[in-house]
């Protein structure tokens, strides 16, 4: 005889930079391991695939190509998908580095997240279109989810850098016509990348550097020595240390 099936229940949500809808059910018991077991590891390439993995199994809604989806879309649908599987409450830890009599305090302060409580952070300066002279105009999009899987291919931090800004670009417009990051190959961005000025990359490098985030505030005080702390929590990762 067959064993009965539990119901699961669906959610729908929507995502903050793309603004696509998906509906999608908790993960099960099994999911939940291997994701831990990620989280052990340490290992942050490992910790994004094993969310990639779950957030494609998860999803219920067709054409939703997760690793095409900004990379905070995705890290704000996995708090949203934990919080409905597990629980909206991550207790966490922090440790208290205010000075005592030339001392750090350093006691460890228990403390707890709700999850339904973290949003997206979006410097509303920070415009797609950046102007690199009285003629050009770059389009930029935020970077992919599945560029994160690429990291591990740079030896180092300037490769890392030109590729992100690279396939960070959605079109050039020349005053007169629109080139398409779509139609031309990575090869012919990296070249239009290095060919830009200091001044012109560094105002692309901006962008990137301000890119919308999850960020939450906590306020907590010292149960040993009394103060009172102000955190910025910031990025997927930091939320479940």
């Amino acid at each position: 005889m067959a064993l009965p099936k539990i119901d699961t229940p669906t959610y729908e949500l929507t995502l903050p930079l793309s603004k696509k809808k998906v509906k999608y059910r908790p993960f099960t018991v099994k999911e939940q391991r291997n994701l831990l077991l990620a989280l052990e590891s340490d290992d942050s390439e490992t910790i994004q695939q094993n969310v990639g993995d779950i957030l494609y199994n998860c999803t219920l809604t067709e054409g939703v190509a997760i690793d095409k989806l900004p990379i905070v879309d995705v890290e704000y649908y996995y708090l949203n998908l934990r919080s409905k599987s597990v629980g909206e409450i991550v207790d966490t830890r922090y440790r208290c580095n205010n000075v005592v009599d030339d001392k750090n305090c350093n006691n460890i302060m228990q403390t707890q997240i709700d999850l339904s409580k973290v949003k997206v952070d979006v410097d509303a300066n920070m415009k797609p279109e950046i102007s690199l002279n009285d003629k050009f105009v770059v389009k930029l999009k935020y970077p992919e989810f599945g560029f994160v899987k690429s990291v591990k291919n740079f030896e180092n931090v300037n490769d890392l850098t030109f590729n992100i800004i690279a396939q960070s670009i959605d079109y050039i417009f020349d005053g007169e016509q629109y080139y398409y990051a779509s139609e031309v190959t990575t090869a012919e961005l990296l070249e239009f990348v290095e060919s830009l000025s200091a001044e012109q990359f560094s105002k692309i490098e901006n962008f990137l550097n301000n890119l919308p985030k999850l960020k939450h505030k906590l306020q907590m005080t010292c149960n040993k020595c009394g103060f009172q702390h102000k955190i910025d929590i910031e990025g997927l990762e930091s939320f479940f240390e």
